[in-house]
């Protein structure tokens, strides 16, 4: 079994890494560059704003991934409704790349990585107490 510190780790990189797709994609359409029309709309630069915040929050719970249990469920949360929300529009949009890999890392990666978020804080807890030394629950 992996130790808990290898398996923190692990987690902090994955984080790091899945919110580049929200970072970049909100910070390229919050500059007007997305291919579309609407892209360059006042709401399409707010929406993306919006993405790029939860990348940022997201890299933000990184160092201390153990203890940002409560906002890594909501981060999770806020993207598993619009991903729910993106899937009620597939009979407009269809179901083509641009809708079904950001379906995925809605639907799918976001809510595992705060799954396993979960486990790591529990293991990592279990080991502290095993030897005498609590983590603190903040």
């Amino acid at each position: 079994m992996i130790p808990p510190r290898v398996e923190r780790r692990a987690l902090q990189v994955t984080i790091l890494v899945a919110a580049m797709v929200p970072v970049s994609a909100g910070l390229w359409g919050a500059l007007g560059r997305m291919s579309t029309l609407s892209a360059s709309s006042s709401h399409a630069r707010y929406l993306s704003g919006l993405l790029l915040g939860i990348g940022l929050a997201f890299w933000a719970c990184v160092p201390a991934i153990e203890r940002r249990g409560a906002v890594v469920r909501t981060l999770a949360a806020i993207v598993a409704l619009g991903g729910a929300a993106r899937l009620l529009g597939l009979d407009a949009t269809g179901l083509s790349a641009s809708v079904a890999i950001p379906l995925a890392m809605e639907l799918g990666v976001t809510p595992l990585i705060a799954l396993w978020r979960e486990r790591v804080e529990r293991r990592l807890r279990d080991q502290a107490q095993a030897v005498g030394n609590p983590l603190s629950r903040r």
